[in-house]
């Protein structure tokens, strides 16, 4: 994997197995984001990514949130559901797991704390169910009650026989577990 004409990664393998969370850490720019990217599809590397089973869509979960600003929470994951084929009938349940308040589920994005949009790209995770989510930097911009619950989405997916793989600078919140990967 390269970034220009400098490589990042070389003769690199990873395993990632059901119920296992692997915390991808590393200085900034070592090519944490770009791995997760590559995963995802959204950049192109060489090498081979093989996905159990084959058909396997991961969640991916950049550190932008991959919100548009001029769209409420609820607008914003209407759209994601209409392109991923996924209900639209779970977005109300989503938001209320996420603790998003009522009145920031109907604002704009753009007049959102950065928690509460922190907490509306997680919901996408819920809304449609897939084995393995690539997050970028999910913990970020959470306060003390959506780092709790950002451990208990993260536990029921591992407890599901899901995997994740994330990135993040800070400490994972209790009681989650995981295998460190220091690029």
């Amino acid at each position: 994997m390269t970034r220009g004409d400098r490589a990042l990664l070389r003769d690199f393998a990873l395993r990632l197995d059901a119920g296992e969370l692997v915390h991808l850490r590393g200085a900034n720019g070592v090519g944490k984001t770009s791995l997760l990217e590559t995963l995802a599809g959204l950049r192109r590397g060489a090498g081979t990514i093989v996905w159990q089973p084959a058909d396997a869509q991961p969640h991916w979960l950049g550190h932008r949130n991959g919100l548009n600003p001029q769209l409420s929470p609820l607008e914003n994951l209407r759209f994601w559901c209409g392109i991923n084929g996924a209900a639209t009938a779970a977005i109300a349940p989503a938001l209320e797991r996420l603790q998003l308040p009522p009145r920031a589920r109907l604002r704009a994005c753009r007049q959102l704390s950065a928690g509460q949009k922190r907490r509306t790209a997680l919901a996408r995770l819920l809304l449609q169910r897939r084995p393995v989510w690539l997050l970028d930097e999910p913990l970020d911009g959470l306060d003390a009650g959506g780092l709790a619950l950002f451990a208990q989405l993260a536990g029921a997916h591992l407890a599901q026989g899901g995997a994740i793989l994330m990135t993040s600078h800070q400490a994972l919140p209790a009681p989650l577990q995981a295998r460190e990967l220091v690029l």
